[in-house]
C-alpha cells in the first residue's frame, strides 16, 4: 500500500470527478424547477379551493337542517265527508295529500311548518 501525503485525499470511487455542468444545462434545469414549482402551487391552490367548497356545502346543509328541525304546530285538518286518503308525500317544505272524494281525485298541498293549505287540484272526467 502506498502512503499518501496528509494533504492528499482519495475518494472511494477513484479519481474520476464529474465534469462541471454546462451553463445551458444549468439554465434548463432551473427553468424546469421553476415550472415544477408553478405546477405544484397551482395544484395546491386547486386542492385548497376544492376542500373549501366541500366544507362550505357541508356547513350550508348543516345550517339549513337546523332551521328545518322546527316542530310544526299541532293542527287538525278537516277533509270532505266521505273522502279517503289515497297517498301522502312530503317534499322540502310541503306536504301533499291525495284524496278520493266520491269517485273524484283531489290533491291538496299544505305548508309543512304551519299546516295551512297552499293549493288544491281537482281531477274530473269529461262528460
Amino acid at each position: 500500500m502506498i502512503k499518501l501525503a496528509a494533504a492528499e485525499t482519495q475518494s472511494e470511487w477513484g479519481d474520476a470527478s464529474p465534469a462541471p455542468a454546462a451553463p445551458e444545462a444549468e439554465a434548463a434545469a432551473a427553468r424546469m424547477v421553476a415550472r415544477v414549482r408553478l405546477l405544484m402551487i397551482i395544484s395546491g391552490l386547486t386542492t385548497l379551493i376544492a376542500i373549501a367548497a366541500v366544507a362550505g356545502v357541508i356547513g350550508y346543509r348543516v345550517y339549513r337542517s337546523g332551521a328545518a328541525a322546527v316542530a310544526a304546530a299541532d293542527k287538525t285538518i278537516t277533509l270532505p265527508k266521505g273522502a279517503r286518503v289515497i297517498a301522502t308525500a312530503a317534499a322540502d317544505d310541503r306536504i301533499v295529500v291525495t284524496l278520493d272524494t266520491g269517485g273524484a281525485v283531489e290533491i291538496r298541498t299544505y305548508d309543512l311548518r304551519t299546516l295551512n293549505e297552499n293549493g288544491r287540484i281537482r281531477f274530473a272526467t269529461e262528460p
